[in-house]
């Protein structure tokens, strides 16, 4: 018998390849198989959707307010008079508690301009989140929002003037749709 002797030649890159290959492969099912559990922690599609709602503007008569209910939480659209849009711009910023402009305070429709005859804040108080009650209601020194639980004063921008209140009424998201005529709240 001969004892032959092999000689192995070794092709590095074949080897780094099918490495890579696996590797892939092994990640794209790690992937697949999380992909059930990542999903079934987001919210639903009825949850996403009752989680937005498009409120008509062109109704609001001046002077009036518009209170409506998102996802349990508390929100006012108002329709400020050309006398509540001049108080609140009168307003230094730096004398309030929670210094913000009027104009900080809105949101620009899709022309990029601002409509500040339309304010959209949140209801809830910033205190102990109790429902302020509104302008016209003669509560209130600033002629703005009033929560009677703890005393907190908001002017006709939503910012807190008095009481325990430690910010403004929050703004939520929003927008315009496209010619104005509604806008669209997002928590």
């Amino acid at each position: 018998m001969t004892d032959e002797t092999y000689t192995e030649t070794v092709d590095d890159d074949r080897r780094d390849f099918i490495h890579i290959a696996a590797g892939a492969a092994v990640a794209g099912g790690a992937g697949a198989l999380a992909w059930p559990f990542i999903a079934q922690m987001l919210p639903a599609l009825d949850t996403r959707a009752a989680s937005s709602l498009e409120v008509p503007i062109t109704g609001i008569p001046e002077g009036g307010e518009i209170r409506v209910l998102i996802g349990g939480k508390p929100f006012f659209i108002r329709h400020r008079t050309a006398a509540e849009i001049a108080a609140a711009e009168s307003v230094e910023a730096g004398d309030l508690p929670d210094p913000q402009t009027d104009e900080e305070r809105l949101v620009a429709r899709a022309d990029g301009t601002l409509n500040p005859a339309i304010l959209v804040v949140s209801g809830s108080c910033t205190h102990l989140g109790c429902v302020p009650v509104g302008p016209g209601s003669n509560t209130g020194e600033f002629g703005g929002w009033y929560c009677p639980c703890h005393g907190s004063h908001y002017d006709t921008s939503g910012r807190i003037r008095k009481g325990p209140a430690p910010t403004n009424l929050p703004v939520p998201t929003y927008e315009y749709n496209a010619d104005g005529s509604a806008v669209t709240i997002s928590l």
